[in-house]
């Protein structure tokens, strides 16, 4: 099988497709033929060797997947050859084959395509789970998105909205800003030629209830300083590269609550809200009411690019990888 392969840690563009063994499913395992990939800022931060958590050399890229069972090994009855299906794994998904554990894997609801089900399920569930688990929005609240033609960006514009909250979506350079009017943004902000804390002062008539932002760097204290007494700050991540450090007079004296969520753990530490979130998220999709925004597809052979341009910001909505031959 064909498999793209970090020989080395460094940049996107070390990477190389090699023809590899294809795997057997041990128990409770399936092996699944890869039909699409999507590419996530993690993805980039582990082919550089600066995610907290190390994959050791050589190793497969590619966290999130979709495509077809192949085998099903012992104790993963749940699922048959042929069935449809869409997941994560750690690393691997840059490849014809994989495997992933059952528990890992769902099935592809009717009238959702393998690159839609591909490019759902990590943006939508880190969304989702900040904005219903960790920040409780409310219909009514006023949300401020940062990075908000992102992957995570539009996923949580997109459910924010339909918590039935007003959405202030933040983004840099009129094509991003545009496609988070067309997909529903209230208000919209260019943090490049703007000034974030007052335009969100502004627009929300005192400050946002919550903040969700996986970007980092500079926006994040501009936009703590515009969240209203009592409102959330969550942090999904640093997609800038620059990790804020937050005066915390700004916490004391605005009473703000400052949260983390990351998904990789929060299906550990909060079991039933996870299990709640997976099922209402696998439901809205079923139903059509959200689906991710893929504003670029590649070859497996040009997954260096793929990964390049979620790297250097570039990216609207999801990248996505045509795996299948």
């Amino acid at each position: 099988m064909r498999a793209v392969v970090c020989r080395r840690y460094g940049p996107p563009q070390g990477l190389l497709i090699e023809d590899l063994p294809v795997p057997r499913p041990g128990a409770g395992e399936l092996l699944v033929d890869v039909r699409t990939a999507a590419v996530n800022f993690p993805d980039v931060l582990l082919v550089a060797n600066a995610y907290q958590v190390p994959a050791p050399l050589p190793f497969v890229p590619g966290s999130e997947l979709a495509g077809q069972v192949l085998a099903v090994g012992d104790r993963a009855s749940e699922f048959a050859p042929g069935d449809r299906v869409f997941g994560t794994v750690p690393t691997g998904a840059f490849a014809e084959r994989v495997i992933v554990p059952a528990g890992q894997l769902a099935r592809i609801p009717d009238g959702v395509g393998f690159a839609e089900a591909a490019a759902f399920g990590v943006t939508y569930r880190t969304a989702h789970h900040a904005l219903r688990s960790v920040a409780e929005v409310r219909s009514g609240d006023w949300v401020a998105v940062l990075g908000a033609a992102g992957g995570v960006g539009l996923a949580a514009l997109d459910l924010a909205r339909q918590l039935g909250a007003r959405v202030v979506a933040a983004a840099s350079g009129p094509e991003k800003l545009a496609l988070c009017r067309a997909r529903g943004a209230t208000h919209v902000i260019d943090y490049t030629t703007e000034d974030l804390r007052l335009r969100l002062r502004e627009l929300t008539d005192g400050g946002a209830h919550v903040v969700i932002d996986p970007v980092g760097g500079p926006a994040s204290e501009q936009a703590l300083r515009s969240t209203r007494r009592g409102g959330t700050f969550v942090t999904l991540g640093f997609a800038s590269g620059a990790i804020p450090a937050i005066p915390l007079n700004l916490v004391l004296l605005k009473g703000v609550t400052v949260k983390g969520m990351e998904l990789r753990t929060f299906g550990e530490q909060f079991p039933e809200l996870e299990r709640r979130d997976r099922d209402e998220l696998l439901g809205l999709l079923a139903a059509g009411a959200v689906r991710p925004h893929i504003g670029a597809r590649f070859p497996l052979e040009e997954s260096a690019a793929a990964l390049a341009l979620v790297a250097d910001r570039r990216a609207l909505g999801k990248v996505v990888i045509d795996v299948g031959r």
